[in-house]
């Protein structure tokens, strides 16, 4: 009965087929061709995503993969953009299109196609540098005066509100420059290593060579100070604010150094390579980077002694932790995560974090951008 019923036409059956096949036809007459998609990539992350599911819903193990996979993407909730920081001062970020101030309310100000800045002592000026040329601004991005030198690098700026100096590093080596710009000469020749001025002094400058860290008089060349050095590309040269102490970081190590030298704190050799680290402007405290095996982490060590043990355990994810400051206030450590591209504010007590998303689309760079200092609220 059902086969018989099947065989009997329904009035108008044949007209209607015509007129749904002339439809069929012109329209895939006229769809644009499209190179066909092979199925695995989007089999391969069902396959991943029901897996993490399944982890989670079977064990405790299973949850741990899920988290895993959110490393992967990040602080979960990070906010859509960098809205205002979480204490006062102002962040200089460079990035592929120039350099940024960054105000605590989250206003963004690119100050011109600079490579490398850094904060005059009290934030009231910029000094940058670009491939032939050192420039000192205001922070409104107002040019005060240039200097044209080759292979421009490092510029740094110390003194007091009526006297001030500069130093950067060029072709023929580490040069010192007076705050107007006038008085340029050359300090120490041939030397192109990380510098930093030593705080609260008469023009002390701190530069590292291949195995050492050299402290020298900057007015009359006379040095202070020396002391070996962790080996591999220095990560951080910077005193604490009281200049009672000096933070460098290598890839192969970090070493805290006292009066005349002495270590205060050493990490490494056979530590995890070290990506960043940064002194606390109190000098009591530091916070450092490290990555292996395609993970990192970030850490603090609250007190600083010869005992490293005493590190704590700030964040951890996938890929590159890539560079960290501090606020001017000590409580909250900013981490640099490309992988994720997202900043990350951590606050040193470890008991609040915020994260912010697509940070190289707000900064108009493909690289991630870098935080060169957190200064001075105005």
């Amino acid at each position: 009965m059902k086969r018989r019923l099947e065989q009997v036409p329904i009035p108008g059956e044949e007209p209607a087929r015509e007129r749904a096949w002339k439809v069929v036809r012109s329209a895939f007459a006229e769809r644009e061709p499209r190179p066909r998609r092979s199925p695995l990539p989007r089999v391969a992350a069902v396959a991943v995503a029901l897996a993490a599911v399944l982890g989670a819903a079977l064990s405790a193990p299973g949850r741990a993969v899920v988290d895993e996979l959110r490393e992967l993407v990040g602080v979960e909730r990070a906010q859509r953009a960098l809205f205002s920081l979480p204490a006062q001062g102002r962040l200089l970020v460079s990035s592929d299109a120039g350099m940024w101030v960054v105000g605590a309310d989250g206003s963004k100000r690119l100050l011109g196609p600079y490579r490398e800045a850094s904060w005059s002592p009290f934030g009231r000026f910029v000094v940058a540098a670009r491939a032939d040329e050192l420039a000192a601004l205001e922070p409104d991005g107002d040019v005060r005066w240039t200097l044209a030198r080759p292979g421009v690098r490092s510029p740094r700026w110390a003194g007091t509100e009526t006297d001030t100096r500069i130093a950067y590093a060029d072709r023929t080596g580490l040069r010192v420059v007076a705050g107007d710009g006038t008085g340029d000469r050359l300090l120490v020749p041939r030397a192109r290593g990380s510098l930093a001025w030593r705080p609260r002094a008469s023009f002390v400058l701190a530069y590292a060579t291949a195995r050492r860290v050299r402290v020298v008089d900057a007015e009359t060349g006379a040095p202070r100070w020396q002391a070996p050095r962790p080996r591999g590309p220095v990560r951080a040269l910077e005193w604490s604010a009281d200049g009672r102490r000096l933070l460098l970081a290598s890839a192969r190590g970090i070493a805290v150094y006292g009066p005349r030298g002495a270590r205060l704190y050493t990490l490494g050799p056979g530590a995890a390579p070290v990506t960043a680290a940064a002194l606390a402007p109190h000098g009591r405290s530091l916070v450092f980077a490290q990555q292996a095996r395609g993970r990192s982490e970030a850490w603090v060590v609250p007190a600083i002694r010869p005992d490293a043990s005493s590190a704590r355990r700030l964040l951890s994810g996938a890929g590159t932790l890539a560079g960290v400051a501090w606020s001017p206030d000590a409580r909250w450590v900013v981490v640099e995560w490309p992988t994720a591209d997202q900043l990350v504010f951590l606050r040193a007590s470890g008991a609040g974090i915020r994260a912010v998303a697509n940070v190289a689309e707000q900064f108009r760079t493909r690289s991630f951008p870098r935080v060169d200092g957190w200064c001075c609220p105005r």
